[in-house]
């Protein structure tokens, strides 16, 4: 077998290197960990991309949108391994309590799976931590026929001959620790021991077998999923070589990984700068909107006739319900200082004329304002209110403040006011203009 020769070539490589220097050893079981972590559990259908599971393993920021299971899940792993890492220095023996104890802490609590009954009904089934099966969790083939594993039975059983198998193996003096490793991947998997997590314990024994005899661990990559269960296939149907060469394959991917890092070069794959822009990208998309669209001309002519021009006529409409208090009465639209010929409902098909046709397309600044001049009733004194919306132009997008320059909303040229924000927008000016009365009208009372 071509690679297992050359994962051989290559921890022989390692090993003259070691010991490595402490911080290059932690800055690359760091990346073996990542890497572990989000590949073993995306292999069984675990939603969190790569960013966010370094985000909750380095960082603890959880996923929003994403399930609370698959936090657990990563963070229950990342547990796992990191106890392996803990206890491999030592002469721990692989046991069945040890086992199981690797499944608590990878699952951590009791919980309940969708599953179906022999006879094909969907049912939940209780998956108990540290435990082993209680029920049959053979698998249907692609070809429709039943795929056994072990029963719940014959579990007990045949873990004990799984262990008692591998200390025997192991304590051989020509005993190759990447076959060993391969070999004890695939007959766990034949027994299925577990209600769930059985590929996640599969290859944490596998790479902790690995790693007793000085190898780096083993990381499938969730891309060479198909592959990797091919090969599981093909071990079904008692062809294992294909099986043992792949392990291989992939760990001389770690042995150069390890290699690379213990010489001080730069360890990222190919792939791990993409990763790290995806998740640059993901953070970066979190907060506020894409900017998609930029000023031109043609730009502040849409947004004008999609947002300004409906909520100018809608403001001067609802303020004319103020004309009967005042003797004067002004509606109109202001562009960069200078007004526009035209008022109420001409107003802003005369400004989007002079928008049209002006050559200087860089208007930054709208006013719409409504003016009602000289209080019409006696006794309260001469007064005049203005109301007034600024739609400020800027690079990226437009802005609708007060007349005293507060900010009301903002957005991006993609975007357009809505209705209900015209309406709110003006129910808030009107109020304003209200309240302005009443504290005339109070003023005057309080006079008499």
């Amino acid at each position: 077998m071509e690679n297992l020769t050359k994962a051989e070539r290559l921890k022989n490589e390692l090993d003259d290197l070691r010991p490595l220097d402490a911080e290059a050893e932690a800055r690359i079981i760091q990346k073996f960990r990542l890497d572990w972590n989000y590949h073993s559990n995306n292999l069984e259908g675990n939603s969190l991309t790569y960013g966010e599971t370094k985000a909750l393993i380095l960082f603890g920021i959880t996923a929003q949108g994403k399930p609370l299971k698959d936090h657990f899940e990563i963070t229950g792993h990342n547990e796992a391994i990191n106890w392996i890492l803990e206890i491999v220095k030592g002469e721990t023996v692989l046991t069945k309590s040890f086992v199981r104890q690797l499944h608590t802490l990878l699952l951590k609590e009791t919980s309940y799976k969708e599953a179906q009954t022999a006879d094909g009904k969907p049912t939940r089934r209780k998956i108990e931590v540290g435990k082993y099966k209680t029920q049959p969790n053979h698998v249907i083939t692609v070809t429709g026929e039943t795929f056994y594993f072990a029963t719940p039975e014959e579990t007990p059983a045949r873990m004990h001959e799984l262990i008692e198998w591998f200390r025997n193996e192991k304590e051989k003096p020509d005993v190759n620790p990447i076959i060993l490793a391969a070999l004890f991947h695939y007959r766990f998997i034949r027994i299925h021991p577990f209600d769930d997590g059985n590929g996640r314990v599969a290859r944490i024994l596998m790479n902790f077998i690995l790693m007793q005899f000085g190898y780096p661990p083993v990381i499938i990559k969730t891309e060479d999923k198909q592959n990797y269960f091919a090969v599981l296939r093909l071990a079904d149907a008692d062809e294992l070589e294909p099986f043992i060469e792949y392990i291989a394959q992939n760990l001389v991917r770690s042995l150069e990984i390890m290699i690379k890092g213990a010489k001080g070069e730069d360890i990222e794959e190919p792939d791990d700068l993409d990763k790290e822009l995806a998740l640059l990208e993901r953070s970066i998309r979190s907060i506020g909107k894409r900017i998609e669209i930029q000023k031109d001309k043609s730009v502040v002519l849409k947004i004008f006739d999609n947002s300004i021009t409906p909520l100018a006529n809608e403001f001067f409409i609802q303020f004319r319900v103020f004309d009967k208090f005042y003797l004067e009465n002004h509606a109109r639209i202001i562009l960069n200082n200078k007004a526009v010929l035209g008022e109420y409902d001409n107003a802003p098909h005369y400004a989007r004329k002079e928008l049209e046709e002006s050559q200087n397309a860089n208007f930054s600044e709208i006013e719409i304002v409504y003016s009602n001049n000289y209080f019409n009733q006696d006794g309260f004194g001469s007064f005049s209110y203005e109301s007034k919306l600024v739609v400020y132009l800027e690079q990226t997008g437009y802005k609708i403040a007060h007349k005293e320059r507060k900010l009301i909303s903002e957005k991006l040229y993609s975007e357009q006011l809505s209705l209900e924000e015209i309406q709110s927008i003006i129910s808030n000016e009107k109020r304003k203009h209200i309240e302005f009365i009443q504290y005339q009208y109070e003023r005057a009372t309080r006079k008499s």
